[in-house]
């Protein structure tokens, strides 16, 4: 997954209106649903939809528009959650968590408390894992335990890459999305990545960090194909969906 980001790394970013670059509020929290699906960002001002955000990057968030909901029915925040057995007894709580800005799918959490004091106070929990989530606390499987991971398990994702990498692969995701198609083949989408990463390495001076980033893509290549072919469909879906609120708030 191209996508995924830290929770904790978008608490305090700024959003910004795509068409007007306009400041409108600043990240407070990360609001998910009773399935565990992040769907929407607080603000002090209000609540921006995860549909409505147009990518994530390291200093703002943009979005299609400046639209704030004043609420999200049947959402709240994970972060601090309490983590237990089905028999009732906590082993935790939720520290941090990893998702997919586009689906606002969770790929990993972030377990702090006496269940992660064999990984250093943190560790990883997946989502098979867990049996429900509830309003009060993420229950998790009984085994669950067993197959927690340090957090070294996460390099798989592109939040726990240095900031030097991740911005170059934001760099290059920006020049690929005019370049691949959803009838590209995996070869023909992997010399793409190849032909983009040729380009920028004439004013990279860091060939280390470049290759990182083009190793990622190659790695993950379906994952961005799938990104590219979703963008389109998702912004005629955003500015409906905030056309059809502001007629309806009038």
């Amino acid at each position: 997954m191209v996508n995924v980001i830290r929770r904790s790394q978008i608490i305090g970013l700024m959003s910004l209106d795509t068409g007007t670059a306009r400041r409108f509020a600043t990240v407070q929290e990360v609001w998910t649903d009773n399935r565990g699906r992040v769907v929407c960002f607080s603000s002090s001002d209000g609540y921006i939809p995860l549909e409505q955000v147009a990518t994530i990057g390291m200093d703002a968030l943009l979005t299609y528009s400046d639209l704030l909901l004043e609420a999200m029915a049947s959402s709240s925040p994970l972060y601090r959650r309490p983590v237990r057995l089905p028999n009732g007894d906590p082993i935790g709580w939720i520290d941090d968590f990893l998702f997919d800005w586009e689906t606002g799918e969770i790929v990993a959490y972030i377990l702090s408390g006496k269940g992660a004091e064999p990984w250093g106070g943190k560790a990883v929990l997946y989502p098979e894992d867990i049996q429900t989530i509830e309003a009060e606390a993420v229950i998790i499987k009984e085994e669950a335990p067993q197959k927690l991971k340090s957090e070294g398990e996460l390099q798989q994702f592109l939040s726990e890459k240095s900031q030097q990498v991740r911005r170059l692969v934001g760099q290059m995701v920006n020049k690929l999305r005019s370049l691949i198609s959803p009838q590209d083949s995996p070869e023909v989408v992997r010399v793409k990545i190849q032909q983009v990463r040729d380009d920028l390495a004439k004013g990279i001076t860091d060939h280390n960090l470049l290759e990182e980033a083009t190793s990622f893509l190659q790695a993950k290549w379906q994952s961005l194909q799938q990104s590219i072919a979703r963008a389109a469909t998702r912004m005629e879906n955003a500015l409906s969906q905030a056309w059809q609120q502001l007629t309806h708030k009038h």
